[in-house]
This record gives C-alpha cells, sequence and structure tokens, in this order.
C-alpha cells in the first residue's frame, strides 16, 4: 500500500503530507486514519505507548469517543529526507461541556511507502472557555480558506 506523496520531501510534499494527516485526522474516523501508518507503526503519545495498526485503532477510537467537536490544525516546523516535525492545536470539549485547546508538537518517521512508521507526540490540554474558541467550520476538514496556527498567532 503506498500513501504519496513518499520521501523524500521536498517543502511543497512535506506540507501536503502535513495537510493530509490534518484532514485525516478531523475526519475523526479510526478506518481511515488507521492505514496511514505502517502496519508494525510505533507511536509514543503523552505517556502512551502504541504498536501496530489494533492499538492504534483502539486509541483513535477511544480518543474520539471523549473528545467532543473535534478540531485540529496542523503546521509543519520543519522535514528531512523521510522526517517531518509539524507543531498543532485542536480544540475540542469533554461530556461535561469544558472546551479546551490541545497544543503539542509531534516528529514523524515515514517508510518508503509513504506511511508513518514512527509518531512521537507531546501535548498539554488548556482549559477555554467556549467563547475563546477560534476553531469554527463544519465538522470534518479545515476549509482552505481558515487560518493556519501562525495566522491565529498560536
Amino acid at each position: 500500500m503506498s500513501r504519496p506523496p513518499l520521501p523524500p520531501f521536498t517543502l511543497e510534499t512535506a506540507t501536503q503530507k502535513v495537510r493530509m494527516a490534518e484532514n485525516g485526522w478531523n475526519s475523526r474516523d479510526p478506518d481511515l486514519v488507521t492505514p496511514a501508518y505502517t502496519e508494525d507503526s510505533q507511536w509514543r503519545n503523552r505517556a502512551e505507548f502504541l504498536s501496530g495498526h489494533e492499538d492504534i485503532h483502539a486509541f483513535l477510537t477511544r480518543k474520539w469517543n471523549k473528545e467532543f467537536d473535534y478540531r485540529l490544525i496542523k503546521e509543519l516546523w520543519a522535514f528531512t529526507e523521510n522526517r517531518i516535525a509539524v507543531r498543532y492545536a485542536y480544540e475540542w470539549h469533554d461530556d461535561s461541556g469544558q472546551w479546551f485547546r490541545s497544543y503539542g508538537n509531534e516528529n514523524w518517521e515515514f517508510a518508503e511507502d509513504g506511511r508513518m512508521a514512527k509518531r512521537h507526540a507531546s501535548l498539554n490540554d488548556l482549559p477555554i472557555d467556549e467563547e475563546d474558541r477560534l476553531f469554527h467550520w463544519p465538522q470534518g476538514p479545515r476549509p482552505e480558506d481558515h487560518p493556519g496556527l501562525s495566522d491565529l498567532g498560536l
């Protein structure tokens, strides 16, 4: 299974890869997102360590069952031949209605087929008031004309 764009990355293809990942995660569909990773993909997400599709699918299912009205923006930070670093923020609320903006950084390493083989994520959750939300688009991919993180001052 090939997931273009493939490494080695250029500025254009790394930026495209970041936006494709953002769009996938904004779908909130573990069945759509999981195949973007190798079958033996290794993750560190906060203090949780995952390995392979079964763990990744279970993690994403848990995540999106508790993070309601999830909206994510990713931004390319740096890249090399088969690695990409991103920073990101996403907004969501819990089942009590408390809103959060979660800020983080991810380091990605890709296999030759363009699927992600390693993902290391560090992030923090900031409680926010609903009126302080900045991500206002219908559920799904961020519209092309919606500002990115830098444009929003994040």
